[in-house]
């Protein structure tokens, strides 16, 4: 779920005066243009528009590409008219970031400028069956997922751009004669509203980061270039792909709008941007983001760490075209937030977020029952696309109530696995997690955590660390004296919510979780015969 903020402008104390930067927040459910004081986590004002999903079949999940360019030129819009508002002038935003939903998959027409089909979003699963044909293709017939992952540090997934691209070829028609004909561009998301934002067919810029393109499958990890032999394996034409910036860099200026003339100077995946806002700019720091799903990323400094655990090798941020890019360790779990949206919409269990917490306190534990919310498969440390939600332990006694703080438990529980798996790849253990996004407002869902892994969470003190991560990474790249590691605010430290059960305890529950998690798995092809299954098993 996103963070449950209005689209009101907030009231900054004394005269609202630049300079100003600003950040395009564009994610799964909505977008958002937010204002900040140059160099602070101090949010003048913003405005937020939901984007809606298009559920054609089931496990499709696509959206209007041209639906998304109009939301975010409204919600610049809006913002920029709060800012006068309040008494600010627009010609103090002295420059924009852009951050963005990752892996979320766009194809255009190079001499029209517009979509060739809708875009494919990032929890899509319709490429399940993409990703069992190039396991075929795979030398000895090994149908070994993590096969490509020492060149991109990726196994193969549905979730990534690269698939979703192979797939577009060989199921829209009018998708394949443009990349015969070398008239299709693609872009994850940042590319396409960046082409959009800096004149589209009248000389728009076709570019992306090394975050968003280290999530296509198709960049070398370490070259930070696009890969021969990743797109001969995808079947992809180069003349398609947008140039490889660095997260931090003049990319264009706006074209259009009130922001005419403003600079674009940062790109940023969403999670990395996360990271950047949460100041994990030191190798052994960590930050947890709960969202529409829950995405961790772990600081692994200029070295690139391949996980023996299930985890996923990614370019944490690149700040400036000559600096060194820092790699991260991140592990990703599909359903988090969305879990709750199902209780709500699907079964009825709750009418709106702000019951979550109220619920969940009105019952000391959940009374046993675990819930695995694997609507679309597991992702890290499992990789099985053939999972699917399992609801455990349910007896006479079990309410309402209990299976909302079994939901709470099961993201906790699910930061837990992939915690472990990062401790096992850099045998360093976690003194702490930074934690941001729309469901850290829960006071109760923060201890759950704190109690399920034994460690100190720490809440941002703001919500839009996304932004705010977008925000830092352009003002850097227009004033060289920025110090990124320097104080935001002048609030004093975050506070820390501490463990308040015992080591035994937590271990007994965890392996309870793991016992639903074994009941999850397979599920998709438990009842064909033993030789006609293909589970989808990652590391």
């Amino acid at each position: 779920m996103d963070s449950p903020t209005s689209d009101t402008p907030s009231s900054p104390p004394g005269p609202v005066t630049g300079p100003f930067v600003g950040a395009i927040d564009e994610g799964t459910t909505s977008a958002r243009f937010i204002i900040f004081r140059a160099g602070t986590d101090d949010i003048v004002c913003y405005h937020q528009i939901e984007v809606a999903s298009i559920f054609a079949k089931e496990g499709w999940c696509e959206q209007d590409p041209m639906v998304i360019v109009n939301t975010v030129n409204e919600c610049i819009a809006g913002a920029c008219k709060k800012l006068e508002a309040i008494g600010g002038k627009v010609e103090d935003i002295i420059t924009i970031g852009i951050t963005n939903q990752r892996e979320s998959t766009v194809v255009w027409d190079r001499t029209t400028g517009l979509p060739l089909a809708n875009a494919i979003i990032w929890l899509d699963n319709r490429t399940t069956s993409t990703v069992e044909e190039l396991l075929e293709t795979i030398p000895n017939n090994a149908r070994n997922i993590n096969y490509l992952r020492p060149l991109c540090g990726l196994p193969l997934s549905p979730y990534f751009s690269g698939v979703k691209l192979r797939w577009m070829r060989d199921n829209v028609p009018v998708v394949s004669q443009a990349m015969e004909k070398g008239t299709a561009m693609f872009g994850t998301i940042d590319t396409w509203l960046m082409y959009n934002l800096t004149g589209g067919v009248e000389g728009g810029v076709h570019k992306t980061d090394v975050t968003n393109a280290s999530r296509t499958m198709l960049m070398n990890i370490e070259t930070l270039q696009w890969d021969n032999n990743l797109l001969k394996f995808f079947g992809l034409p180069k003349t398609i792909l947008p140039e490889i910036c660095s997260s931090s860099e003049f990319y264009g200026n706006i074209a259009q709008s009130v922001l005419r003339g403003v600079s674009i100077t940062s790109d940023l995946g969403d999670q990395q941007a996360a990271l950047v806002g949460q100041q994990c700019l030191a190798k052994g720091q960590a930050k947890a983001t709960y969202g529409t799903g829950c995405f961790l990323l772990y600081n692994t400094g200029p070295s690139i760490v391949h996980s023996q655990h299930g985890l996923l090798t990614t370019v944490g941020y690149q700040l400036g075209r000559k600096a060194a890019p820092y790699y991260a360790l991140e592990g990703s779990v599909s359903i988090a937030g969305a879990a709750f949206n199902w209780l709500r919409d699907n079964i009825g269990l709750i009418q709106n977020s702000g019951q979550i917490e109220t619920m969940a306190s009105t019952v000391d534990n959940s009374l046993d029952v675990y819930f695995v919310p694997a609507f679309n498969g597991l992702y890290a440390p499992y990789w099985n696309q053939d999972a699917r939600g399992v609801i455990c332990g349910l007896s006479e006694e079990t309410t309402s109530e209990h299976i909302v703080r079994a939901t709470l438990e099961a993201v906790c529980f699910q930061v837990r696995d992939i915690l472990d798996s990062m401790h096992k790849d850099c045998k360093i253990p976690l003194a702490k997690l930074m934690v941001d996004g729309g469901m850290t407002v829960n006071n109760l869902f923060l201890q759950l955590q704190s109690d399920l892994v034994g460690i100190n969470v720490i809440r941002a003190k703001i919500a839009e660390t996304t932004a705010l991560g977008a925000a830092m990474a352009a003002y850097k790249a227009v004033e060289g004296r920025y110090s990124m590691e320097a104080p935001l605010s002048k609030t004093g430290p975050r506070e820390a919510i501490k463990p308040s059960i015992n080591a035994t305890e937590r271990n007994l529950r965890y392996q309870k979780w793991k016992m639903a998690i074994e009941r999850s798995l397979n599920w998709e092809t438990s009842t064909l015969p033993q030789g006609e299954r293909e589970a989808f098993d990652g590391a």
